[in-house]
Parts: structure tokens; C-alpha cells; sequence
């Protein structure tokens, strides 16, 4: 059944409504890391997704002018690392302008066979090889395979919703 709405507006897209809707679209937190040649650097991000399960793919979307941007092209791999509802703190760490080791010194990282750092008790950690990149605007999008998935068990995940950070909790 199709009905008029009446007491709906529709707006031009600027920046600013852009931006409004776009808050109003609920995402779990991800503190994304990569390590190798381009040296050890990471990034907050919330625009994370699956792709497709064969084979097992996500994409993160990572902006330009982001200081972590030239070591995860040069490295070539990136651990996704989902936030639990306590991690609040690694969130903004890695959000935050500073150094890389200033970022590191937020949460307990596990460092192994130079594979991208992996956030002790995150939710879950995905370690991905990235097998291509697409430029959107400041933007670009991380097409990466997935090699490895390390799941804790936690009771809620970190989401950023309407420009703050909330706890879900499972139950």
C-alpha cells in the first residue's frame, strides 16, 4: 500500500544535511592497524563492512589526508579490530592527532610474525591483505581479503551513533 507523507521535507544535500544523515546511521567501532615496510601506524574508523563470504572479504574506507594512509598503501595489509562496549578509550586514542606510538600506548597490543598489530581483547580482530583500492572523493575504499579471524567473547560492542559513542550490550 502506498500512502502520501505529508509532514516529511526534503532538503538539498550539502554538507551539513549530509553529514546529519550520515550520523544518524548507527556503526560498530574499528581502531584499523597495519605494520611492515611503511612502519606501524593505525586509524578509528566506523565505515567497515562484509563484502562477500567467498571468498571472505570486508572494505574500510580510509581518508586521504589520514596519517596512517602512506603506511597501510605501502604495507599492503590492515587488522580490523572491532571495539568491545569497554574500549571507549582505544577509540579515541586513535583518533586523536599525535604520533603513532602515542596511539599505540591506548589499549594491549599483540605483535606477531609481522602481521598488523591485533588489540587484545577487542571483540574481534580480522586480519586482511588488501587486494584493491577505489578513490571516492577524500576517500579511499579497501577491498580486503580476509586471512584470519580472532573472536573474544564479549558482551557488547562499541557503536557510534548520532556523533557519540553508546554501549550495546547483548541480551
Amino acid at each position: 500500500m502506498l500512502t502520501e507523507l505529508t509532514d516529511m521535507t526534503a532538503t538539498d544535500v550539502t554538507l551539513e544535511t549530509f553529514r546529519d544523515a550520515m550520523a544518524q546511521l548507527g556503526a560498530a567501532v574499528h581502531v584499523i592497524t597495519t605494520d611492515g615496510p611503511g612502519g606501524r601506524a593505525g586509524f578509528t574508523a566506523s565505515a567497515v563492512c562484509s563484502v562477500t563470504d567467498t571468498p571472505p572479504s570486508v572494505l574500510v574506507c580510509i581518508n586521504r589526508t589520514s596519517s596512517a594512509y602512506a603506511a597501510v598503501n605501502a604495507n599492503g595489509r590492515v587488522c580490523i579490530n572491532t571495539l568491545s562496549a569497554d574500549q571507549h578509550d582505544v577509540s579515541v586514542g586513535f583518533s586523536k592527532k599525535g604520533t603513532m606510538d602515542d596511539r599505540f600506548a591506548h589499549g594491549t597490543w599483540i605483535e606477531q610474525n609481522g602481521a598488523p598489530p591485533r588489540l587484545a581483547d577487542a571483540s574481534a580482530s580480522i586480519d586482511c591483505r588488501i587486494v584493491s583500492r577505489t578513490s571516492v572523493g577524500t576517500h579511499d575504499i579497501l577491498i580486503c581479503e580476509v586471512g584470519e579471524i580472532v573472536s573474544n567473547a564479549h558482551p557488547g560492542v562499541l557503536i557510534y551513533y548520532d556523533r557519540k559513542y553508546h554501549r550495546v550490550m547483548r541480551g
